[in-house]
């Protein structure tokens, strides 16, 4: 029964973690998409763990945390939002980089994620 109190806590910090990051359309006024493609790469014979695309919508949360997919990872992920909030505030609408997972695991960098980060923003209202 525990484990299942630790789950719905668990959940519920996530939700509210979200919420409290915001809407796109809160934070990042003037943006009509946001999206990712990235690449996620792990340390083994089979570097390549998958390749995946996300949108966020002005009414989607502008919460860019992405959880680390290695089996075995702890307090993982990609933190994301520092590369939107640079490419929104410079107006800017593309950026790539690479980031890495820095939470506990059985391996050393075990995993990262190669990202492109595309926005798209309104056209102003004449």
């Amino acid at each position: 029964m525990r484990s299942k109190q630790s789950y719905k806590e668990k959940m519920e910090q996530e939700r509210a973690v979200m919420a409290a990051a915001g809407l796109v359309s809160e934070r990042y006024a003037g943006v009509s998409n946001i999206e990712f493609q990235m690449t996620y790469y792990q340390r083994g014979l089979r570097p390549v763990l998958m390749t995946r695309t996300l949108s966020f919508l002005p009414t989607n949360y502008a919460s860019f945390h992405i959880k680390c997919l290695h089996e075995g990872c702890t307090d993982g992920g990609y933190d994301l939002a520092p590369v939107v909030a640079s490419l929104a505030t410079s107006r800017k609408k593309t950026v790539k980089g690479k980031i890495f997972c820095h939470g506990t695991s059985d391996t050393v960098g075990h995993a990262s994620i190669a990202y492109e980060v595309n926005i798209e923003y309104s056209k102003p209202v004449k």
